[in-house]
């Protein structure tokens, strides 16, 4: 098992300071998460600072594992330098691509509302409020009114998103290093369950979930998606420019 990299380890230690930080002062995760631009609670912080915030032991203790995992061995070829640039790259890029579909999402439904005599102020007023006007169910499907509100209301939190990035550039980099799963007793190679997870887990999940299933996961899947079509874009930019095995440091 290869040794913790110091960018690696410095990384679990602020977020574990923040996750610990975060139980010891619960306002901090409003403060520090990441809102919709146009909620009143986005701070041009948040980008950055919703990377180190998580929602349950679970959920950093997943992402902290899969950092050390995959991060250490991309640290260990790209140096320090170059890897905290793609993690941190991955982690914006799921961020925006996150606000870009809740904002699609949002403008869907509020044309809609605006269209049919609603003011925006009075829209909204009654979002930050948790309510609805009961005409709303008639102009909207039930779809559109929950991502009216998800997209405006709730956060986004955690490494996810750059995680994802280092697993795509893992696959890229190792395809055929094979990866054990807890569930699954036999080794898969990284180019095939990489790309079959992220499908099936965030593809159809994320966008069928809720309608077809009924799952309601809390998981934001479209900044997994966005982490991981950065961290493929950043990849193949270096591979195309063959600056993919420079180091930076």
């Amino acid at each position: 098992m290869m040794n913790i990299t110091p960018v690696v380890k410095q990384l679990l230690i602020i977020n574990i300071i923040f996750f610990i930080g975060a139980q010891l002062v619960p306002a901090s995760e409003h403060f520090l998460a990441l809102y919709f631009p146009e909620n009143p609670s986005f701070g041009f912080w948040q980008p950055i600072t919703h990377m180190f915030m998580h929602g349950g032991f679970a959920h950093i203790a997943f992402n902290m594992f899969a950092l050390y995992s995959f991060g250490s061995t991309l640290e260990h070829f790209w140096g320090g330098k170059k890897f905290l640039f793609f993690y941190i790259s991955c982690g914006l890029g799921a961020a925006l691509v996150n606000f870009a579909v809740n904002y699609y999402f949002y403008q869907d439904a509020l044309n809609i509302l605006q269209a049919n005599g609603f003011q925006k102020t009075e829209i909204l007023q009654l979002i930050n409020e948790g309510k609805i006007n009961t005409r709303w169910n008639e102009l909207l499907s039930v779809s559109q009114l929950r991502h009216l509100f998800e997209a405006y209301s709730i956060p986004v939190i955690g490494a996810s998103g750059a995680i994802y990035g280092l697993l795509v550039a893992f696959t890229f980099m190792f395809p055929n290093a094979e990866l054990g799963i807890m569930f699954i007793p036999i080794p898969i190679k990284a180019k095939y369950f990489v790309p079959i997870y992220m499908l099936l887990f965030d593809g159809f999940f994320g966008i069928f979930g809720s309608s077809v299933m009924g799952i309601e996961s809390g998981i934001a899947h479209y900044a997994h998606i966005g982490g991981a079509f950065f961290g493929f874009m950043i990849m193949w930019y270096w591979k195309k420019n063959q600056f993919n095995n420079n180091r930076w440091n």
